[in-house]
């Protein structure tokens, strides 16, 4: 099990992957670091897209929305959607 032998390889051989038979020593911390500066990216990106959302047609009381969670015009009207349904019923 495991393919057989390491073979020689070229040595003067560059590449950015890390060539035959990489590991390098750091690769648990590396990882750990890239996956939380995507992590950070990612939600960076999607706080400033769910600040930037503008709808012009709100979404149907009731009806599953993913974004009603985190847009703001959404959660604002569905709020005053809210205090005018119980205006009306007081």
């Amino acid at each position: 099990m495991g393919g057989g032998p390491r073979v020689p390889y070229p040595k003067h051989v560059w590449s950015p992957a890390g060539g035959w038979y990489a590991q390098p020593a750091n690769w648990k911390a590396n990882t750990a670091v890239m996956g939380l500066a995507v992590f950070g990216l990612t939600a960076l990106v999607w706080k400033v897209s769910a600040d930037r959302e503008f709808r012009h047609k709100m979404p149907e009381p009731g009806r599953f929305f993913p974004s009603r969670y985190w847009s703001k015009q959404i959660i604002e009207h569905e709020r005053a959607q809210k205090e005018k349904s119980q205006e009306t019923s007081s």
